[in-house]
């Protein structure tokens, strides 16, 4: 995966402008299929773009350095000073060298638990990795934050971790370190669907499916964790860890009986009496060379017959994609010129070019693979309107009836011939009014909802602009089981826009004063409208959704095509 760019927002756009402004688009004589791009990097326009979305991503690159630091200094030092490794030392250690982790939810748990000092991450690093060539999904707790305990969003993570690897099939290492649930929030840990005891019903429902799991002990597995490692198929433990249903205090309190660590549920002890552990390891060092080991002798299963042919870099340069789309939002930018830049040679077969255009369907390939691409067109563009055969505008990130309608068959059609779906949202919803209703936009959207809905090859959704209402449903949101969710920086996720829901609030609670008695002046009503927008808006930010796992990455665009190739590598598991 490419890395993240420099830390310096100015250097980084310097550097982006001079290359986006040396690249040359293709000629002329490429065949219809390929994009041409029609942007002039020089513009000010996008020059002031570029800038905007630099910031935005070196913003969010500082802040994912800051959640990789985990508790911090102190406890990174006391973690080696017990001469064990920190996760993601770790993780450096176990994956091919030359490769990197492609993280999930690093944002997991962000802005949340501050009451509690704060869950960087929420205490787990989960991702994509390479072993010995071989594709993992990697889930390690970090024994830096609050000893690796599980607090709500911890669970809610290493599920969606699991699910992603259930629906992939994609095989599993799990590094332990963990002290267990957080107590204190024991309630919203412990019970439910998508809390603590589903890990294990994962792992349960991963080994009769045939994915293969492999748990390292790394430092303290206790209480129902310890099911976990013994529910997989290869169990590692290193000197000085603790696996027991109880250890030693709760032990003493419950039976009166004391034992030391080693005794009740030491390496050793589990090794030569129990039985319980297949390889007993004296460091980290070594249990992950074990681990290398055991991967290579590993067979392969088939694979899922999708088409894939040698990768072609596009033709238009990907420095280009940082300028495209507008700092402000209502501001058109033409989608093709995305999709020309993460596409296989540029090259975009479009469906029905000339029908329902504000929805763009057609067929490309990315990495090798080839996939059928339904994305929103951010143009206005002109169509013939049904009833009275006038020419009329419709508004870029709207779905019409026509596109729908359009959307809808192509879906349909890439089920029948096994492509892979890749969904770009920057979409404002379906369009409303009389006209939109006599054409039938319920029962229109109503058709491409049920065609995500019952797709059963993988979904990938990229949020790039606005995704709201109905629309983000339509186009494949978290509801539709996309196999993963991508956003860019510029990425905006709610019910409506924070103008639309503060108007629309604000208008109401005018009213329910007004039936009181109560008339709000012109400054109480601005203060109320800009105190709701402001909730909406904090609400609307990527990093909120990401928090709450409703995203699984928030990606530098340059990053687009790599992280998508990824993503395709790991749907492929699927037979």
């Amino acid at each position: 995966m490419s890395r993240w760019p420099d830390p310096s927002p100015v250097c980084y756009s310097r550097e982006f402008l001079r290359t986006a402004q040396m690249a040359q688009s293709p000629v002329t004589s490429t065949p219809n299929s390929v994009i041409i791009s029609a942007i002039d990097p020089n513009s000010p326009r996008f020059q002031k773009n570029a800038l905007a979305m630099a910031d935005l991503v070196t913003t969010i690159a500082r802040e994912q350095e800051k959640i990789r630091e985990g508790g911090g200094a102190k406890t990174i030092e006391s973690q080696h000073s017990k001469s064990r490794l920190t996760a993601r030392e770790r993780i450096a250690l176990l994956i091919d060298r030359g490769t990197e982790l492609l993280e999930l939810a690093i944002y997991a748990a962000y802005g949340m638990y501050e009451e509690w000092g704060g869950a960087p991450a929420a205490g787990v690093i989960t991702g994509l990795a390479r072993v010995q060539g071989r594709l993992f999904m990697l889930i390690a707790n970090d024994a830096t934050v609050k000893a690796g305990a599980f607090f709500p969003m911890t669970a809610k993570k290493v599920i969606r971790a699991q699910n992603i690897a259930i629906e992939n099939r994609i095989p599993t290492i799990y590094l332990v370190d963990s002290a267990g649930v957080f107590l204190p929030l024991q309630e919203d840990v412990f019970p439910d669907t998508d809390d603590f005891g589903r890990v294990f019903r994962n792992n349960a429902v991963m080994s009769a499916m045939g994915i293969p799991q492999i748990t390292a002990i790394m430092g303290m597995c206790v209480a129902g964790g310890a099911y976990l490692p013994v529910m997989c198929d290869h169990i590692l433990m290193t000197e000085g860890s603790g696996l027991f249903l109880a250890g030693p205090a709760l032990v003493q309190a419950a039976i009166g009986m004391k034992y030391t660590p080693e005794e009740l549920g030491g390496a050793k002890m589990h090794a030569q009496i129990s039985g319980t552990v297949d390889y007993r390891e004296p460091n980290d060092e070594s249990c992950i060379s074990r681990i290398r080991t055991l991967v290579g002798k590993m067979g392969q299963r088939p694979g899922a017959p999708f088409s894939r042919v040698e990768p072609q870099a596009p033709r238009i340069p990907k420095e280009q994609l940082l300028g495209i789309v507008d700092a402000d939002p209502a501001r058109p930018y033409d989608m093709k010129e995305i999709i020309g830049r993460i596409v296989d040679e540029s090259r975009f077969e479009e469906y029905k070019t000339e029908y329902g255009k504000t929805v763009l369907c057609g067929y490309a390939r990315i990495g090798g693979f080839a996939v059928g691409v339904v994305a929103n067109q951010k143009m206005h563009v002109q169509d013939l309107d049904k009833h009275s055969g006038e020419k009329r505008v419709e508004f870029g990130g709207v779905i019409y009836t026509e596109s729908a309608e359009k959307a809808a068959r192509f879906i349909m059609d890439c089920n029948q011939n096994l492509v892979p779906l890749i969904f770009l949202h920057d979409v404002n919803g379906f369009m409303v009014g009389r006209d939109a209703e006599w054409s039938g936009i319920i029962r229109a959207g109503a058709k491409m909802v049920s065609a995500v809905s019952n797709s059963v090859v993988p979904k990938i959704t990229l949020i790039i602009g606005g995704s709201f209402g109905a629309g983000h449903y339509a186009m494949c949101g978290k509801a539709y089981d996309p196999r993963f969710v991508f956003a860019w920086p510029t990425a905006r996720y709610a019910v409506m826009s924070g103008a639309s829901a503060a108007g629309t609030l604000v208008e109401i609670k005018i009213k329910q004063l007004e039936r009181g008695g109560k008339k709000l002046s012109e400054a109480e009503k601005k203060e109320l409208y800009e105190s709701v927008k402001k909730t909406y808006d904090e609400q609307m930010d990527p990093r909120y959704g990401a928090a709450r796992l409703w995203i699984d990455k928030i990606i530098d665009p340059l990053e687009t095509r790599d992280v998508l190739i990824a993503a395709l590598e790991a749907a492929s598991l699927n037979p």
